[in-house]
Parts: C-alpha cells; sequence; structure tokens
C-alpha cells in the first residue's frame, strides 16, 4: 500500500484540494466544544485536515505512510506541523497520550487484523476522558459488491486499493469494547458512517 500511495501523490499532489474534508469541520466543532487541546491524525496525507484544527488552538501531529504527501503538507503548512513517516499498522510512533484522534477515510483501507490493531492502538494513545472519532465507508457506497470479491464485504475496486464497507453491525463488533457511543452517517465524496468512542476510566 506504501508503493501505491507514494506514486498517487507523486502523480496527482493535492488530489483532494486544500479544502478540509466536511467531516474534519464537524469534528473540529466537537473538539473545540470538548476542549479538546491535542490530537493525533492518522493517514493525515498532505495536510489538508490538520489546519482546520490548528487555527481553532489544538496541536495536531500527524502520521502518513507517503513522504511525497508529507513533504507536501510542510510546503502548504509550515515544517512545524509534526509528522511520523510510516503506516499506521506500525502504530504507536510515540507514548504520548492524545486527548483527541480523528481517523478521516482510512479504516476502510486496511483487513481485519489491521483494523483491530489501528482502533486498539488508537484508543491506547487517547488520554483517559479523550475521544477517537473515525469515519469509514458504508455499504451504500455505489462501489460496494463491484470489482474482485477478497472476503465478506471486502472488495478491489480497483489496482492496489482494497475496501472493506461497513454496516452498523460491523462498527458494534469492531468498537463496542473501545468507548463506542454515537453512530451517525455522513455524506461526502462517498457516504459515510461518523463513529464517535470515548476512553472512560473504570
Amino acid at each position: 500500500m506504501a508503493e501505491f500511495w507514494e506514486d498517487n501523490f507523486i502523480e496527482k499532489q493535492e488530489m483532494w484540494g486544500l479544502e478540509p474534508s466536511k467531516s474534519a469541520i464537524l469534528v473540529k466543532d466537537f473538539f473545540v466544544e470538548k476542549a479538546i487541546k491535542n490530537i493525533l491524525i492518522p493517514g493525515i496525507g498532505y495536510g489538508r485536515n490538520a489546519q482546520v484544527f490548528r487555527d481553532n488552538g489544538i496541536t495536531v501531529t500527524g502520521i502518513e505512510i507517503s513522504q511525497t504527501a508529507i513533504d507536501l503538507a510542510a510546503k502548504h503548512y509550515g515544517t512545524d506541523l509534526k509528522i511520523y513517516h510510516g503506516s499506521v499498522t506500525d502504530m504507536p510512533f510515540d507514548n504520548h497520550k492524545y486527548d483527541g484522534i480523528f481517523c478521516y477515510a482510512l479504516i476502510h483501507l486496511l483487513d481485519s487484523k489491521d483494523r483491530e490493531k489501528l482502533i486498539r492502538d488508537c484508543y491506547n494513545q487517547l488520554s483517559e476522558n479523550g475521544y477517537m472519532i473515525f469515519t469509514a465507508i458504508t455499504k451504500e457506497a455505489h462501489t460496494y459488491g463491484k470489482g474482485k470479491f477478497i472476503s465478506k464485504d471486502r472488495y478491489e475496486i480497483f489496482d492496489g486499493i482494497q475496501m472493506y464497507f461497513y454496516d452498523k453491525e460491523a462498527i458494534h463488533a469492531e468498537f463496542d469494547q473501545f468507548g463506542l457511543f454515537e453512530i451517525t452517517k455522513l455524506d461526502e465524496s462517498f457516504p459515510f458512517f461518523m463513529i464517535k468512542c470515548k476512553k472512560v476510566s473504570l
């Protein structure tokens, strides 16, 4: 997957533009309301979803698999935006605890083992009473069931990209033990679920 994303960022550069996603704006509002001060964004890309948080006084740390994307982020948002170069499957990259984690349109690109690890790794890096929010593609996407069948609800929709399509049952199965408290539907470029979890001490 590293090669796929590196090639894409080399070829297409800022392929989604520089405006933040609709999800990022909604999550920013939620994090501001909850007085979140520092967040981790796994799969930060070239940083388009980071600046809206930084503009509201939230410190952002990212993880990104593509060095080209990291270089683009530095060009647009400055070298003070800290981004670890590597795959989210190799988390954690530091032992820091974050008030919030925002994982946008990433988890559905992983297989079941790596999805489970990502959720656990993110939860482990949350501070007490911290929030983690994921967006994940739903079965209502027009690409669901298309392409090469890999496993249940998982398809290779074009070369190099295998996608897992979520329904609410799958979300509960993967997130219930990690403080899941809200699932909402959201339409962006694809129909997404926004999945909110909170880390509460026992």
